[in-house]
């Protein structure tokens, strides 16, 4: 792609300026919701990228391996600026997800059905959903404190809403109206192989052309109960929905584990790498919730659940219970790792650029239908984002 193609989406003078009005006022609202800032002194402050990142008089005494300068590398700003789109991906289907699902979501029986799976469900999504906007927030002020443009995708926020009710009628980066999920995490996880030395898995339950929210009030009324087992093909419809987005939750943050792992080896400065290695460890954090929450849709007493009309069934994994399907061995098995020769260890995996770098991440979303709908130019700038990233290089 040429590099002129870029420069609208990226450095757009108006682009950005609505892009970290935006991105501020999300950070305050999730600085504010979670108490960040309590007893500092500046709760409901303007957070501008200096005062957010530096406290005063430290900005010329903090140490920079990239020169005397404080530029960073290319290689830095490609990997933070794939992050820094990552992240906003990342915060728009979560949003959707919230929208519908979370502790403040409008969609009674889709909350309902997702607390099947657990109660707290919710508060989960909503938490997990201002992780990610204060990942992409501080990403893109981090790149204009260190002097780079920030990274915007608001020219691509063209896909339509779900029309059931509690959705808000907005222009989307993502879908999540009909996903391919690849399921593969559960299997990998629990095996003693690795897909960095050459394994293939295949996921337990096939999930093909499924929402993973609501598509209308019509489909799937949003006052109707949610019984367990679901006892109305409507009912059983929501519930199916319900357990999709259990299973893309993990699916998504198990890429972001992967992801931030791969990228952290490829840093050079070591300020970037102590953000990329903090922020992978929420995404790693993040994995583990979903991984036990996505169990209990193929435990009983859910197991069983067929949406009517895709034909898609939860199977009970537990029956019989075998080591690659029991729901409660949610913790990483020891695995082969960097060689087939060393003693197996539990380790994140895969973490190499083949299998897990931004290009290996592009290409798994769009397996997914995630961004379904969006246009060439989209996927032109995440593809070049993705390689500059890849080529990325420590440089000792």
């Amino acid at each position: 792609m040429k590099k002129e193609n870029l420069s609208p989406a990226l450095s757009s003078e108006a682009t950005s300026t609505t892009t970290s009005e935006d991105v501020n006022a999300n950070w305050e609202r999730v600085v504010r919701r979670r108490s960040f800032l309590k007893g500092l002194g500046i709760a409901g402050a303007t957070l501008t990228a200096g005062s957010l990142l530096v406290p005063a008089g430290l900005a010329d005494t903090r140490p920079r391996k990239s020169g005397s300068s404080g530029k960073l590398g290319k290689g830095d700003v490609a990997i933070l600026k794939f992050l820094a789109a990552a992240e906003l991906i990342e915060s728009d289907l979560w949003t959707q997800y919230a929208e519908l699902g979370g502790a403040n979501g409008g969609n009674p029986a889709y909350i309902l059905a997702l607390q099947n799976l657990d109660g707290d469900m919710p508060q989960y999504i909503t938490d997990n959903t201002d992780d990610e906007l204060s990942h992409a927030a501080f990403l893109n002020a981090y790149l204009q404190f260190r002097g780079e443009q920030p990274v915007s995708l608001d020219a691509f926020r063209t896909l339509p809403s779900s029309q059931a009710t509690g959705a808000r009628q907005i222009g989307r980066l993502t879908n999540l109206m009909n996903l391919n999920v690849d399921t593969s995490w559960y299997t990998r996880y629990r095996s003693g192989q690795n897909p960095d030395l050459g394994a293939h898995f295949k996921g337990p339950v096939t999930i093909v052309n499924e929402p993973a929210i609501p598509l209308n009030d019509i489909d799937t009324p949003p006052n109707q109960p949610q019984p367990v087992p679901p006892e109305t093909p409507q009912e059983s419809r929501m519930q199916a929905i319900a357990n999709t987005a259990g299973f893309h939750f993990a699916m998504i943050e198990q890429g972001g584990s992967s992801l931030y792992a791969t990228l952290a080896q490829q840093v050079q400065d070591a300020e970037v790498l102590r953000i990329v290695i903090s922020i992978g460890g929420v995404e790693i954090d993040h994995f583990g919730l979903w991984h036990d929450k996505a169990g209990n849709a193929v435990a009983q007493p859910l197991a069983g659940v067929t949406d009517p009309e895709t034909g898609l069934t939860f199977p009970d994994l537990n029956n019989p219970a075998k080591e690659l399907t029991q729901t409660n061995k949610i913790l990483p098995e020891p695995c082969s790792f960097l060689s087939k020769s060393f003693p197996k260890c539990s380790v994140i995996r895969p973490t190499s650029t083949t299998n897990s770098g931004a290009t290996a991440a592009v290409t798994g979303l769009t397996s997914d239908l995630l961004f379904q709908g969006q246009s060439s130019q989209f996927f032109d700038l995440v593809t070049q984002l993705a390689t500059d990233a890849d080529a990325a290089q420590r440089g000792f």
